[in-house]
């Protein structure tokens, strides 16, 4: 009987050891366009299933803005990934997160050093800052 309840005690207490991994943002997905853009500019953010995405600006027929975006696990931890603007990839690391919203940060880049996406009224809004300044992104959801 002490060994039954040895190994009943073992068995609970491992499967209390679980680690609950962070779930990556799904109000990100879809097909969104800006609404706040500058006058002749559409900006597009296209978020794949897969968490992979493009953000893409066009004046008429010409790109003049493309980044490739992802939101990746490195240790556990999230990340939004950005290529495409830099040499090289840029990290940013979450560091908030709730169901409709996620700040990332890397304050080692020069802008920006902060994102933050959150989910608003049914549009969805990013701020890119750093500690002199920020622009504002507001997106509608293509149906």
């Amino acid at each position: 009987m002490r060994t039954f309840t040895f190994l009943v005690c073992l068995l609970f207490i491992s499967s209390c050891n679980t680690e609950i991994k962070p779930q990556k943002p799904e109000f990100l997905l879809g097909k969104w366009t800006r609404t706040n853009d500058k006058p002749g500019s559409t900006t597009y953010e296209i978020w794949n299933t897969n968490f992979t995405g493009l953000g893409i600006t066009l004046q008429g027929k010409d790109t003049t803005f493309k980044e490739i975006l992802s939101i990746v696990s490195i240790n556990d931890t999230l990340a939004l990934k950005v290529e495409g603007v830099n040499e090289t990839p840029t990290l940013f690391q979450f560091t908030s997160q709730t169901d409709t919203s996620f700040v990332a940060e890397n304050p080692t880049h020069d802008f920006p050093t902060k994102i933050k996406y959150w989910l608003e009224n049914k549009q969805l809004k990013a701020h890119v800052s750093n500690k002199e300044f920020g622009i504002e992104f507001i997106f509608e959801k293509e149906k």
